[in-house]
């Protein structure tokens, strides 16, 4: 048998364990016209200088294709800060691949958004900060930000796409969850996803700014859960509870390198959008290796693949293949180690430290720092 004949064995044999990713993030850019405090990109971010060129991301969605995806998520940063974004998304459609736009809408003019609707875009993901304006355009530390938000909505709706509205929830917002769902209506969203704040990033930096009380959280909840029965038939509601207040962590990502990844823009390919904090691990680049290599056969992405990496309460607990440990990123973060049960968790022995931080951050008062490249050229 020749070496290449043995490698393609080989990587069948992977193959037959490791199940194919269905979702790509592609993070084209970490440049935004927005700075929220809440965003989830890394404190370091990727410059104009180093992102991954047009002919780069083509491969990369040609790979993605090849090996099963089916939805790439075009994101950032700000997509629209891409001169090439109408190209990209023509490309994704050329391979059968479903693009899904995440964007804040600003510097998405009405010809850029007919021309993507032409190029084949397949749905459109708009945040909104608030339902008040000035509260809204405050978040963002953009003047007149919302009122752009609103025209865009109505445009991607004008133009037959699907629209989707984002809305993190946070400390400042969180009494006005339900009217956000409203508000989405009233756009014609047909999907609307109501996503308090995950603490990564600049969000973990912002936590003690950020974090609502646990009472403000259970009313919110209890808010939208209510509207997902009265609205039901109308939209369709994403609810994405908090972490901190939970008893149970979520199943991050549906478990490590299970379902879904993400490319930087820089092209460094990662099982989760903050995996970079995890010590230890050499993420690859499509610069260097192919996705399909990377997804089956690399260290990064098998470290906490499955559940043979768990130590106890995790290993021997019924729910280690429905939250799979929850988060790796959370666990780092918090307990300082990777392979812990994440804090969230009320049988981890680290829950005392999520506690301490809750209770710490209801009594907090200071102002939030505001995410970096906020002015980058778009």
């Amino acid at each position: 048998m020749t070496e290449v004949e043995t490698a393609e064995v080989e990587m069948t044999d992977v193959q037959e364990k490791i199940s194919r990713p269905v979702g790509l993030l592609a993070e084209l850019t970490h440049r935004c016209p927005l700075s929220c405090a809440y965003c989830s990109n890394p404190l370091e971010l990727d410059p104009r200088s180093a992102e991954l060129d047009t002919a780069t991301w083509k491969r990369v969605f040609s790979e993605a294709a090849a090996l099963g995806i089916i939805h790439i998520h075009l994101s950032g940063g700000e997509p629209a800060a891409r001169r090439d974004l109408v190209e990209l998304a023509a490309h994704c459609n050329a391979e059968g691949l479903y693009a899904n736009l995440i964007t804040s809408g600003i510097g998405l003019t009405d010809q850029k958004l007919e021309e993507l609707a032409e190029a084949g875009l397949d749905h459109v993901q708009l945040s909104i900060q608030d339902v008040d304006p000035a509260a809204a355009d405050r978040t963002g530390g953009f003047a007149g930000g919302h009122k752009r938000k609103l025209e865009v909505a109505a445009k991607v709706v004008a133009l037959g796409l699907p629209l989707t509205i984002n809305t993190v929830i946070h400390r400042g917002n969180v009494e006005r969850a339900g009217a956000m769902v409203r508000q989405a209506v009233r756009l014609q969203a047909r999907r609307v996803e109501i996503a308090h704040t995950q603490y990564y990033g600049w969000a973990q930096l912002n936590h003690s700014a950020l974090l609502p009380t646990r009472e403000q959280t259970e009313r919110a909840v209890a808010e939208v859960e209510a509207l997902r029965k009265e609205l039901e038939g109308q939209i369709v509601i994403d609810h994405v509870v908090p972490d901190y207040h939970a008893r149970y962590p979520k199943a991050c990502m549906g478990g490590w390198a299970k379902r879904t990844f993400n490319v930087t823009p820089k092209g460094l390919v990662l099982p989760c959008h903050a995996a970079q904090i995890v010590p230890g691990l050499d993420f690859p680049s499509v610069k260097d290796r192919s996705l399909a290599d990377i997804w089956y056969k690399s260290a990064a992405f098998n470290a906490f693949r499955g559940t043979s990496w768990m130590k106890e309460p995790c290993a021997s607990c019924e729910r280690r293949e429905i939250d799979y440990g929850g988060c790796r990123c959370q666990a780092m973060a918090i307990a300082g180690d990777p392979a812990a049960a994440d804090p969230v968790c009320m049988k981890s022995p680290h829950r005392p430290l999520i506690d301490a931080l809750v209770a710490a951050d209801s009594e907090a008062t200071g102002e939030a720092v505001m995410r970096g490249f906020s002015r980058a050229a778009i």
